[in-house]
């Protein structure tokens, strides 16, 4: 891979860890918490469903922005678009799609099977 396209795929990767970061911002002191106590038991299972949510988003979140700084560290040492199992070339257009993935979709999709 040519240093414009790895240029281009680590500028792809920061764009996508700045819109995760400023929707994770987006979400810190929402309403809601022990000050607001619903006086409805539906209320009450509601807010804690939207918890559980966020906690699940934010988990997700964090799982991607580590992904995406792991394929920033792959950039840096040149070893950024090659599967970490066949030590085959990515594929563009699975690089497109998804420039933070460690595999090929042939290999991921073994692991899936």
């Amino acid at each position: 891979m040519n240093a414009k396209d790895l240029d281009r795929y680590r500028q792809l990767l920061l764009a996508k860890r700045r819109e995760i970061k400023a929707g994770a911002i987006g979400t810190i002191g929402a309403p809601g918490g022990a000050a607001e106590r619903p006086a409805d038991v539906a209320d009450q299972a509601t807010d804690a469903a939207q918890a559980d949510l966020e906690v699940r988003l934010h988990q997700t979140a964090s799982h991607l922005l580590r992904a995406i700084d792991e394929a920033l560290a792959r950039i840096d040492r040149q070893a950024f678009g090659v599967c970490e199992t066949c030590k085959l070339p990515i594929s563009a257009a699975r690089l497109e799609a998804v420039p933070w993935t460690r595999f090929c979709r042939d290999c991921k999709e073994q692991q899936r099977g």
